[in-house]
């Protein structure tokens, strides 16, 4: 598919808009916080993730534009922890005045809510969406010294004949690629055998090492991998083929209806004035649609979105439906 037509491409997002709001959509809840001059002050991006990775180059990325367009410094603070707990509270929990806001994600707004036997927030009800901001492709990859397979449906075959005797390994217990595998494991009627890592950069290690066969990871982690003989990428998650890997088939080619993303979006407290969520999200439209910003983010691999708040909101409860399913199904929980 075309670049310019995944930038612009919001279908997967326009069709959930039935399925009603998973997020409280702002001014159901707001109170009287807008300001005259807003912002008079720097505004604060909480990003639940160590600096260094794919989410945080985007939250500064965007953040310096957005930072021109509002007169005023977006400061980004890293909180990492907790599968994004710790960030994800801290936004919750601070002033709705618009001077905090969130760059959340799968985990944060839809996949912790079922993966936690207790939630350090509500994520329907303590945020206001402001936009899905980007999304990255998720790669199938295999070692091909470790596990001979070349295609899906090779590894589906090979997994029938021994159930649980292929690992695959993950960025962690709860992460969108251990999600990606187990919905892939549900969907081809076959079991595999999780092996959870501290983080992508150890998986990806004793992947290329040989120490396990297969794992599913964002293709911006992937493409220092891809140059190995032994790993090869059999499929993408995405419903087609992925721009950033051409001549690689996706995985629904062989699994319909197979569809995985590890996707974010920007998010204030719920009580957030409806104005200060329309100048943060104008802001943010402008950053994203500047063509050397796109640029920067499609060569990072990130997939760059923009939504209503209606339509994030409309977008987070389907993906809170279809991780909640995957979980419960494979009896995944944290504590």
């Amino acid at each position: 598919m075309p670049i310019d037509t995944l930038l612009t491409r919001r279908s997967f997002i326009t069709t959930t808009a039935a399925l009603g709001a998973g997020l409280t959509a702002p001014g159901l809840a707001a109170t009287a916080w807008a300001q005259a001059a807003y912002p008079a002050r720097p505004v604060h991006l909480i990003v639940p993730y160590a600096a260094g990775g794919g989410t945080d180059f985007f939250a500064r990325l965007v953040a310096t534009s957005m930072s021109a367009t509002l007169g005023q410094q977006i400061v980004v603070e890293n909180r990492p922890g907790a599968g994004t707990q710790i960030g994800a509270e801290a936004a919750a929990k601070a002033e709705p005045d618009g001077y905090t806001f969130l760059l959340g994600d799968t985990s944060t707004y839809a996949s912790n809510r079922s993966l936690y036997q207790k939630l350090a927030y509500d994520p329907q009800k303590d945020f206001a969406p402001i936009s899905l901001t980007g999304r990255f492709a998720i790669v199938l990859l295999v070692n091909t010294d470790k596990l001979n397979v070349s295609s899906v449906q090779a590894l589906i075959d090979a997994a029938k004949k021994a159930p649980g005797s292929i690992d695959y390994a993950s960025a962690g217990v709860g992460s969108p690629f251990h999600l990606a595998a187990e919905l892939f494991a549900q969907s081809a009627g076959i079991k595999l055998n999780h092996v959870p890592y501290k983080g992508a950069g150890p998986a990806l290690q004793d992947l290329a090492g040989g120490q396990i066969g297969m794992m599913f990871v964002d293709f911006a982690t992937a493409r220092s991998q891809l140059s190995l003989k032994s790993i090869k990428a059999i499929g993408v998650c995405s419903p087609g083929e992925f721009y950033g890997l051409p001549g690689v088939p996706a995985v629904a080619a062989t699994v319909p209806g197979f569809e995985a993303w590890a996707w974010q979006g920007f998010s204030a407290p719920v009580k957030v004035s409806p104005d200060i969520i329309a100048k943060l999200r104008e802001a943010y439209l402008k950053a994203v649609n500047d063509p050397a910003n796109k640029q920067k983010l499609i060569d990072a691999g990130i997939d760059p979105l923009q939504s209503t708040p209606q339509e994030m909101a409309a977008y987070v409860a389907s993906e809170t439906a279809k991780w909640e399913k995957v979980i419960k199904t494979a009896g995944i929980k944290l504590d």
